[in-house]
């Protein structure tokens, strides 16, 4: 049932009681009587309000849901007028203001199916008014309450104390409250029993539902213990009862004297251990000092610091605690629904709560941080001292604090209570420098939001201990300069989360909360049983997210967008890593990074019928914590989280590593280690021969022991696989061989440096895998992107491919910077022909080894696809799973980066023949356009523009022709170039005699 809101407005003189009081109030006369009475089958009540008037006042009543039927001064009517949701009247004469009123308070089913929205109801199941169910003022009244139930009722309001008589089946209750409010709430049913104990100075009662009595004891002994907590923490309860009712709505409400509880939220055995705490707590902030809404409501933030945070700090899981607010912040709050904490009035949503809660919660650990713990519960006390049943609001706070300290903290609420940014830190590499007897370090810290003042605590790890030093920042960037007696291990910033501030990539989580606050998520289609899933669409559609088929989604589109892929056999999974793993139950739901964008996330959800999203998609909005979870019948079977960086951890210069030499294996005992692998990545530096031995030692000795073995390179393209397989039968000669296979064009290494492989293997019959996408798709996307590729050459391409690699990235980026030539290019497309390219290798591997069960694979291919597994090592296990071993020639050793590292001693290949001449081919004809320094081509005599016809009798048409023919020659043997000089008529036949 949904209503208007309307108000009286009274321009009425009483300039004095109505004014609010500025200190404690205990004893005064109430200025607002109401009486009630109730008709439950009708769920109708009517009431009487009466309230003492002066002059020269106007009063300002909400009246939604009421229905007027009388206003009178002292028993005379008033002409009142109903405009624009107020009803005026004006006098001059002082009195007795009488209201009478009426209204109905039904509970529907529709209701029902959102009972969280509903403020008033009458019913049989119970009376729960805590919305406008009175002639409201809008300012703080001193109340007394009488109300008349059948027979059989309990009721609960604001009270210190509860009479009740019972006369002709009716039972009256008065509600004595001798405290200004700015609200009155009631609350009433048949079925509840009592319990009352006594603590200290205060009466606890517990009403509770008849059949949950067994737990009316548990929550009152916890109840002590948060009476004992915050009186020692802060002042005496400002009350003398308090009262924990159980109530027919799902709610957790705090009122002053008394907290609501859901009868679903007391069974669940976590609310005795926090949510009670935290209601009590409000007795304190927002129920005995209340809230200045205009001005902002500073009380959850403060309660959820000093309450839900407090236990689980006190549980040793406060860093843990901190962290989720930064989580949910960074989730929930975008551009289009942030505001600053100044205007947080209440939670509407959870973008609201992680400001007003969240973001609230963090100033005030920050404020105690700098304050210590003594000085902040003194200016806490101060503020509840200075501001006792009157409304307060951040200006206050700040003022007690300023007051209590002595110091001005101005500057500390203003920039965190006006701005809508919050702190995004990144840091550069530490530098370590000796000094003295111990070390120096130093780091950069920048802000990439407008600076804020503020402490950020950095941590330095030694071998034996850590020190926390707090490092004030103020700046768009501050150097940081800290002293360490032993060598760092490392430094991370903040890892106790101390600070407000966003999370780096490695501290954010793939969670939950990301799908939910997505302002725009794109939804994409299973291929079949849409209907199952028509829930979840509707819920996101209305949510702001598109639909989408996986067809429609190209790779600029999957980069800029969270994806809600909908159907664990969706194909568009193939690009992203797959369905999630070992994750069984009627509904499943796996948030993992998109690997195309570490700002959004891709969500997969199965379910295996409408019944099961029915009785669990609702669910996961209390679940945005976590990264995956599984449902069986709408009950929970599987929630976790994925591990994410604590802090933010600075690069330190690697320590030296070292080699115990007793353990140095030879080369013989490195092959013999990894013979029982499926794969076994030998990686090179392309011109170094002795590199090149090595990996020919490998094949022949794993070949020799009767394995059957094929051999992956990097150096051939997979268009020309037919042309390799004929070389290796022996159909065709090297010459031809090189000239189908293109190998200058596409390699250009010089091919004596893999001849003795490729001999072996032909000598051998042992097949030759081409690895490599042909080099114009990789150098194509390199340019202008995947999605730049015609469809028939993305067709090519594996439709598998995995981006989520962030150090493999940041290697790549690191090599992309240090290369003047690719600074002008986009890194995006350089990482995506890099994993294009590495993708594409390890497809043809998987391809091969499925399709032949009985061999192993040696993969010879640059150190740099090897490193750490991450190029095609890991790629290819994702796609088989199958045993294998990388062995890196003269590369780093670090910790990580292979199984083994070879050091071959130095070989000398074979001298490379050259003509020492820079040639163009252009539609059939070799052009000279250059020489090198001491050429011996320029001192025979040849010139630049001379198009060379023939070497020797070989007739030449391409670079590739002159590069074969010198394949065979030797240095010092004599060649005979046969040229074409000069244009036209005067063109002339010239040979000439070089000496190589």
């Amino acid at each position: 049932m949904k209503y208007f809101f309307s108000f009286i407005c009274l321009l009425i003189l009483c300039p004095d009681v109505f004014s609010e009081a500025t200190d404690g109030s205990a004893g005064m006369e109430p200025n607002y009587t109401l009486s009630v009475s109730f008709d439950i089958p009708h769920s109708r009540l009517d009431g009487i309000a009466r309230i003492a008037v002066n002059k020269d006042e106007e009063l300002i009543f909400d009246v939604s849901n009421l229905s007027i039927l009388d206003v009178t001064l002292d028993g005379v009517k008033i002409d009142h007028v109903i405009a624009r949701g107020e009803m005026i009247s004006r006098t001059l004469k002082p009195g007795e203001l009488k209201i009478v009123y009426t209204a109905s308070f039904g509970l529907s089913k529709s209701d029902t199916a959102d009972i969280g929205i509903i403020d008033n109801v009458i019913a049989e199941q119970g009376i729960f008014l805590t919305g406008t169910w009175y002639p409201r003022p809008r300012r703080l009244m001193a109340y007394r309450l009488s109300a008349v139930l059948p027979s059989g009722y309990e009721a609960v309001s604001e009270a210190e104390r509860i009479d009740s008589t019972a006369k002709d089946g009716k039972s009256e209750f008065t509600f004595l409250f001798d405290h200004r409010t700015d609200h009155l709430n009631f609350i009433a049913s048949n079925r509840f029993s009592i319990v009352k104990e006594r603590f200290r100075e205060i009466d606890l009662y517990a009403y509770f539902f008849d059949k949950d009595m067994n737990l009316a004891k548990d929550y009152l002994e916890h109840a002590k213990r948060y009476f004992d907590l915050y009186q020692k923490m802060l002042t005496p309860y400002p009350y003398r009862r308090f009262s924990i009712v159980e109530n027919i709505l799902p709610t957790g409400y705090s009122m002053p004297t008394f907290t609501l509880l859901g009868r679903d939220v007391v069974k669940l055995p976590f609310i005795v251990r926090t949510s009670l705490g935290h209601e009590i707590l409000h007795q304190w902030f927002g129920n005995s000092v209340y809230i200045d809404s205009d001005k902002g409501n500073w009380a959850e933030g403060l309660t959820t610091y000093l309450a839900d945070h407090f236990y689980a700090d006190q549980s040793g899981e406060g860093v843990d605690y901190r962290k989720q607010i930064l989580i949910d912040y960074q989730s929930y709050v975008n551009i289009d629904n942030v505001f600053p904490l100044r205007d947080f009035r209440g939670r509407t949503d959870f973008s609201s709560k992680a400001i007003g809660y969240g973001k609230a919660a963090m100033l005030f650990h920050m404020l105690k941080q700098q304050i210590g713990e003594v000085g902040f519960q003194g200016a806490l006390r101060r503020f509840l001292s200075d501001n006792s049943f009157r409304k307060a609001s951040w200006d206050d706070l700040k003022s007690s604090f300023a007051v209590s300290t002595g110091t001005d903290w101005g500057d500390f609420f203003d920039q965190w209570l006006n701005s809508t940014t919050v702190p995004d830190l990144t840091a550069g590499s530490a530098i370590v420098r000796q000094k003295g007897e111990g070390y120096e370090i130093s780091f950069d810290l920048r802000q990439k939001t407008k600076p804020f003042t503020m402490t950020v605590p950095v941590t330095i790890y030694e071998s034996t201990k850590k020190e926390t030093i707090p490092s004030k920042i103020s700046r768009e960037m501050d150097t940081i300069t800290l002293y360490s007696r032993e060598l760092p291990e490392r430094i991370v910033i903040d890892e106790g989360y101390d600070v407000m501030r966003r999370l780096s990539s490695e501290e954010f989580p793939a969670v939950i909360a990301r799908i939910l606050g997505d302002a725009g998520p794109m939804l994409i289609l299973p291929q079949s049983e849409t209907d199952t899933y028509k829930k979840i669409i509707g819920t996101f559609v209305n949510r702001g997210a598109s639909i989408k088929k996986g067809s429609d989604i190209d790779h600029s589109l999957a980069a800029k967008n969270t994806l809600i892929i909908l159907g664990a056999d969706n194909p568009i999974l193939k690009r992203f890593g797959g369905a999630p793993k070992q994750m069984t139950g009627g509904f499943t739901l796996d948030v993992r990074r998109n690997p195309l964008n570490r700002d959004k996330v891709i969500a997969i959800i199965n379910a295996e019928s409408t019944e099961e999203v029915d009785s669990a998609f609702p669910k996961i909005f209390h679940y945005g914590k976590y990264s995956r979870l599984a449902f069986s019948k709408g009950k929970n079977i599987l929630k976790e989280t994925d591990s994410s960086q604590k802090g933010l951890t600075l690069e330190i210069e690697a320590e030296a590593a070292a080699v115990h030499v007793p353990d140095m294996k030879d080369l013989s005992q490195v092959i013999t280690a990894v013979g029982d692998r499926r794969i076994v990545y030998v990686g090179e530096n392309h011109d170094n021969y002795a590199n090149h031995a090595v990996q020919l030692e490998f094949i022949k000795d794993l070949s020799g022991s009767g394995v059957q073995i094929a051999i992956g390179m990097e150096m051939f393209q997979k268009p020309f696989q037919p042309v390799l397989d004929e070389f290796i039968k022996g159909s065709i000669d090297q010459k031809t061989f090189l000239k189908k296979t293109e190998y200058f064009k596409r390699w250009g290494f010089d091919y004596d440096l893999y001849k003795p492989i490729l001999d072996y293997a032909r000598d051998n019959r042992i097949p030759v895998i081409a690895l490599n996408i042909e080099k114009e798709i990789v150098d194509s996307v390199a340019k202008d992107g995947i999605d730049a590729l015609p469809p028939d050459v993305k067709a090519k391409i594996p439709q598998a491919m995995d981006f989520s690699d962030e150090q493999y990235k940041k290697r790549l980026q690191k090599i992309f910077m240090m290369h003047e030539s690719l600074k002008e290019r986009n890194f995006d497309f350089f990482n995506q022909a890099q994993i294009l390219w590495d993708e594409s290798m390890s497809q043809s591997i998987a391809d091969y080894l499925s399709s032949h069960p009985d061999r192993r694979m040696i993969v010879l291919a640059g150190n740099g696809h090897l490193t750490y597994g991450s190029g095609i090592p890991k790629r290819t296990a994702r796609r088989n799973g199958l045993s294998y071993a990388i062995v890196l020639n003269d590369d780093e050793l670090v910790k990580g980066i292979a199984d083994y590292v070879v050091f071959p001693k130095h070989i000398e290949g074979k001298k490379p023949v050259r003509m020492m001449v820079l040639l163009d081919e252009n539609k059939g004809r070799v052009t000279i356009t250059g020489f090198p320094e001491n050429s011996i081509s320029k001192k025979a005599g040849l010139e630049e523009g001379d198009i060379i016809m023939f070497i020797d009798d070989t007739p030449i048409s391409s670079i590739d022709d002159v590069k074969i023919h010198l394949l065979e020659k030797h240095n010092e043997e004599k060649i005979r170039v046969k040229i074409l000089r000069g244009y036209g008529g005067a063109a002339k036949d010239m040979q000439f005699e070089i000496t190589l």
